[in-house]
């Protein structure tokens, strides 16, 4: 099935069946995330994988109980970093340096740059910029997810700061972001499987100058 396809058939599951993904289809996403585009490289976010029930349950409380954080398989919380801090920084080029096997000045002088400028700015607007990141490495996931003929329901509708606290992530300098069931639809519950996919057309969307 071609991108197009995948797009195409891909859509936010309003149910899920509770059946399990194979791990091997869970780690070609999680792959897909790794791989995906981010500022610079520095991959300013974690993500969690969640199987456990009881922690699913507590998820659902803060997220408008919406079923599917509990009857997915594998749920996945994006987490962008709280502030570009120096040691976080470092950590990505000096991984680079490391993997490559060789420095390179331009890539050094450009170390120098980020570190002059990302720790001095205001957190917050760090975390914004990290947390857009996080919004790339999404799409990867979601339509890794249809390439592997499972279905995925984007959400942004939680409480993140009672997440955060669920989660323990402030003390891991994190913030989270956006949450992804994975798992597969449930035909005879979701009212939107049957349903054509509505999108502007490019009439409408693009501009071309």
């Amino acid at each position: 099935m071609d991108y197009l396809n995948l797009l195409n058939r891909r859509y936010a599951t309003k149910a899920m069946n509770g059946k399990m993904a194979p791990q091997e289809k869970i780690d070609n996403i999680l792959e897909a995330i790794r791989l995906a585009p981010t500022s610079s490289g520095l991959q300013p976010f974690e993500v969690f994988v969640i199987t456990d029930k009881e922690l699913k349950s507590k998820i659902k409380e803060i997220a408008w109980n919406q079923s599917q954080i509990t009857d997915c398989s594998h749920l996945l919380v994006f987490a962008a970093w709280d502030h570009y801090t120096a040691d976080r920084i470092n950590h990505m080029f000096d991984l680079t340096n490391e993997i490559r096997g060789f420095k390179n000045e331009g890539w050094e002088n450009y170390r120098q740059q980020l570190l002059s400028n990302y720790p001095q700015k205001d957190p917050q607007k760090n975390f914004e910029h990290a947390a857009r990141q996080t919004y790339i490495a999404f799409m990867s996931a979601i339509t890794q997810a249809a390439a592997e003929g499972l279905d995925s329901t984007p959400m942004e509708g939680f409480d993140a700061a009672a997440l955060d606290g669920i989660l323990g992530l402030q003390e891991k300098g994190l913030r989270s972001t956006l949450l992804l069931p994975i798992g597969y639809r449930d035909e005879d519950k979701d009212w939107l499987v049957h349903l054509v996919k509505v999108r502007k057309p490019l009439t409408e969307l693009v501009t071309i100058i």
